[in-house]
């Protein structure tokens, strides 16, 4: 039988205590340095949470940050997680998964609070009372290779055509928040006829938001249902793709919200009030996706809406009907596509 000092026994049990465990990450970072350090979640990519975080570090020079960028589901299965085990560790969320944010207030784990430039927003939250506050309006469109596609797409009902057959991708809803939310808001546009005809027409299902249009870039895919920024970057890379908005918008707030048990409050409404300034805001127009400020330079070479517009032509919907919806609609949608 093998021994075990006591030191490494001390060990093991510190790392258990750890949620995060031994394995690295932000937050496990946060925890074992010894530091106060601000946690953010997000779904957002490196190419927009990157330069926002370093933004807000040149103006708050004594706050650490640390984030963790993934998928909308594995971020909430992490937070349960941690929350099961007694403490959440990150300060701030950010992703674009509205129905979670709905249901971590309705599980009283979010701070109520009204940023000080909230006036100054486009707000798409009729029902909004502080607990969490939209910092971009996402889009998505028909992402497209445009060295298999001559010709852009028009409508949603063209991804029916041949030119799409076998070689259009969702990402899955159960690991993306605005591939769940696309999903939501076509599926309440043309209802699940609209997918069973993409499913006869042997759309795939993808892994993540990036990953499709990795795989579009790529010439795996024709086309894919695309994010505006991840699309805008590959597009400032040099890749072959471009992205089609048909008439229907699908538009996918991104709201960031406080932990009530943040053990950094004022560095949180810090990066807050910050993420919602112009200087951010003009940063997130830049990556090609849609501000929630009105005062911002919109890029002409990305042709994005402008945020008012964007609201008026966005699919409408209401979001506390779509939450006890979440998992019927995912295990439907995958059903209905197939996961191949």
């Amino acid at each position: 039988m093998r021994k075990w000092s006591i030191l490494t026994v001390l060990a093991a049990m510190l790392c258990t205590l750890l949620a995060a465990g031994c394995g690295g990450g932000p937050q496990q970072n946060a925890a074992s340095d010894g530091k106060n350090k601000l946690v953010i979640y997000t779904s957002m990519k490196e190419s927009l949470i990157g330069g926002i975080v370093e933004g807000f570090k040149k103006k708050y020079p004594d706050i650490e940050v640390d984030y963790q960028s993934a998928g909308a589901g594995k971020l909430m299965a992490k937070i349960a997680a941690e929350k099961q085990s007694g403490h959440i560790l990150a300060d701030v969320i950010w992703t674009s998964e509205v129905p979670d944010f709905y249901k971590m207030k309705a599980d009283g784990v979010l701070e109520n609070y009204k940023p000080t430039v909230f006036d100054e927003l486009v707000n798409p939250f009729d029902d909004y009372d502080g607990t969490f506050t939209a910092a971009r309006l996402g889009t998505l469109g028909i992402t497209y290779n445009k060295d298999k596609i001559s010709t852009a797409p028009t409508q949603w009902s063209d991804l029916t055509k041949p030119e799409f057959t076998n070689a259009f991708g969702i990402a899955d809803p159960a690991l993306s928040g605005t591939s769940y939310m696309s999903i939501a808001l076509l599926q309440k546009q043309f209802g699940w006829e609209f997918f069973e005809k993409l499913a006869a027409n042997q759309t795939r299902i993808g892994k993540g938001a990036g990953q499709v249009i990795d795989d579009t870039s790529s010439g795996e895919l024709a086309a894919c249902l695309g994010v505006d920024y991840i699309t805008n970057n590959k597009v400032n890379k040099g890749a072959h793709v471009a992205l089609a908005y048909p008439p229907e918008l699908l538009v996918v707030p991104s709201p960031v919200a406080i932990f009530k048990e943040s053990n950094n409050m004022d560095a949180a409404k810090k990066f807050v009030d910050y993420l919602l300034s112009s200087e951010a805001q003009q940063m997130i127009a830049n990556e090609g996706t849609v501000p929630v400020r009105n005062d911002v330079d919109m890029p002409e070479k990305f042709g994005l809406p402008k945020p008012a517009e964007a609201l008026q032509r966005a699919i409408k919907v209401n979001y506390t009907e779509i939450l006890p919806q979440k998992e019927e609609t995912i295990k439907k949608f995958t059903e209905i596509i197939g996961k191949k």
